[in-house]
């Protein structure tokens, strides 16, 4: 059984990802963390969520002395943190020999010259940084058995690249177009008036300068256009995306295509059939539909994701099963 300590904790993917963890038989909680700073330390974590009366786990303060104790006790490390937070933590933990699975944006790219311009800081992890691995899943299985720092791939990117990687030999140098729709837990718990649910309206954000539009260009090896958008409900992610095809491509190409997800089974794939965000919430699935034209070679995919499970807290215990052989 392989001991998992937990920091950031409190917050919403911190807290489903214990979940997650409590629920399975092959791995135990070390410990559960937030800042030394935080309001909610010393308080349980059934006392934040009652739906998890079960886990009456305190959250325990971040100090010198526990990061020791974390050292000695844990297998591996979750992060559920600030993005600059992550940056420092999760390279203290990896030289000290235990897995890291980092929730953040801190180590998605392997350019240091990325996280000034998207994240606001200079990466000063550089050696750290150059094992990273991203760890989509269903793709990076090999890469994520073998090293012990694991950059967990951002919602919507999970959901836009389980629908794109499979076509890319087929794709033209035009631009991909995607166009996704988040619940307000992608924002995190912290409160804030544009995220209020009575505030929020349908609406795009971060358009042409949202941070996943590289994480996603990257992973992909292609440019893309990406917008999200802002909706009233609280958990989930659809991306609607749309592509031009190399010309000849047929449904049978696009159908062969998407069958290397045959043995993938959190990914399921429909021909004609698209998805709805309520056909994945509380789950660890990703449901892929689509449509092709091959009059003008146009496809349109849509993908849905629950955004605090595939897109983060499943998807990090994925990684840390297939990391450890589970």
């Amino acid at each position: 059984m392989k001991n998992i300590a937990i920091i950031g904790a409190s917050g919403y993917t911190g807290a489903q990802i214990t979940a997650l963890i409590d629920a399975d038989a092959s791995l135990s909680i070390q410990g559960l963390y937030v800042s030394e700073n935080s309001l909610d330390k010393g308080r349980l974590l059934a006392d934040l969520y009652p739906t998890y009366q079960h886990i009456q786990i305190p959250l325990s303060p971040l100090s010198a002395a526990a990061k020791q104790t974390i050292v000695e006790q844990a297998d591996a490390v979750v992060l559920a943190t600030e993005h600059s937070v992550s940056l420092e933590l999760a390279a203290f933990f990896y030289q000290q020999g235990l897995a890291v699975f980092d929730l953040s944006g801190a180590y998605r790219f392997a350019d240091v010259e990325q996280y000034p311009k998207w994240y606001g800081f200079e990466h000063t992890q550089a050696a750290v940084l150059a094992d990273a691995v991203y760890g989509l899943a269903e793709w990076n299985h090999e890469q994520i058995a073998q090293s012990k720092m694991i950059a967990v791939p951002g919602c919507y990117p999970t959901a836009s690249l389980t629908a794109l990687k499979p076509l890319k030999p087929m794709l033209t140098d035009a631009y991909p177009v995607i166009n996704a729709v988040s619940g307000v837990t992608g924002a995190g718990r912290k409160a804030q008036l544009h995220t209020s649910f009575c505030e929020v309206s349908l609406t795009p954000y971060g358009v042409l300068g949202h941070r996943h539009q590289p994480e996603i260009a990257t992973q992909l090896g292609q440019e893309v256009i990406f917008t999200p958008h802002l909706g009233n409900f609280k958990r989930g992610i659809l991306a609607t995306i749309t592509v031009q095809l190399a010309k000849g491509t047929t449904e049978a190409d696009i159908a062969a295509a998407y069958q290397i997800y045959d043995d993938c089974p959190l990914v399921s794939v429909k021909h004609n059939q698209f998805p709805k965000v309520d056909d994945v919430v509380n789950t660890p699935n990703c449901i892929v539909g689509w449509k092709y034209d091959p009059q003008s070679n146009y496809l349109v995919v849509a993908s849905a994701i629950d955004n605090l499970m595939k897109g983060a807290a499943s998807q990090g215990l994925q990684c840390i099963k297939i990391h450890f052989g589970l």
